[in-house]
């Protein structure tokens, strides 16, 4: 019986036909399929931040500024910085590689998505790397320049809050008139009436 047995593997072994065969493969795991999110010639060409997108990316901003201001005051012992520290540690947020952010797509609505962004939902794609990095950079360094660097480093020394509301959503931040920090409806251009 043994040697049947032993004959009969080695055959099967050979033919190809396993146990697999012989007691029924498992089953395959469902298949996912998740887009990634169709760009606008507009999201994929311009050298500007979508209008639907410059809450989100002020908010990343915002982010990165206080994240580089606040190492910086660290390796100083929470000190305030001197002036030409502070306008170096902004020049260097906004020239940063912002290579981690990308869009979205949840409920059929384009949002970025990066660090400092409220989480999006874990089974979506992002696409990141094109426009998006000169963009933001584009972006924080207009905001310095509209602010300038005192006026954004003390409304850093005031908390995140004060900062997010001195750049995003002042009567003409990208989120002014939005909800909970979410997107700016979008505006209906003179063409379109």
């Amino acid at each position: 019986m043994q040697l049947a047995l032993a004959a009969w593997l080695a055959l099967s072994l050979l033919a190809g036909t396993g146990a697999e065969e012989m007691c029924g493969a498992p089953p395959d795991p469902p298949v996912r399929s998740i887009p990634a999110p169709e760009l606008s010639p507009e999201e994929r060409l311009s050298p500007h931040m979508p209008e639907s997108l410059r809450c989100d990316a002020c908010h990343a901003i915002a982010f990165q500024i206080e994240e580089q201001l606040r190492r910086a005051e660290g390796k100083v012992g929470r000190k305030a910085l001197s002036e030409s520290d502070y306008m170096e540690v902004l020049e260097r947020s906004c020239s940063q590689g912002w290579e981690s952010y990308g869009v979205q797509e949840l409920d059929g609505e384009k949002r970025l998505a990066g660090p400092g962004l409220p989480s999006q939902e874990s089974m979506s794609v992002m696409v990141s790397g094109g426009p998006w990095p000169g963009r933001l950079s584009k972006m924080c360094h207009g905001y310095v320049g509209e602010r300038g660097e005192t006026q954004i480093y003390g409304a850093h020394r005031r908390g995140p809050a004060a900062l997010r509301e001195l750049l995003c959503h002042g009567e003409k931040g990208p989120c002014a008139g939005s909800k909970a920090g979410g997107p700016a409806p979008r505006k209906v251009m003179q063409n379109e009436l």
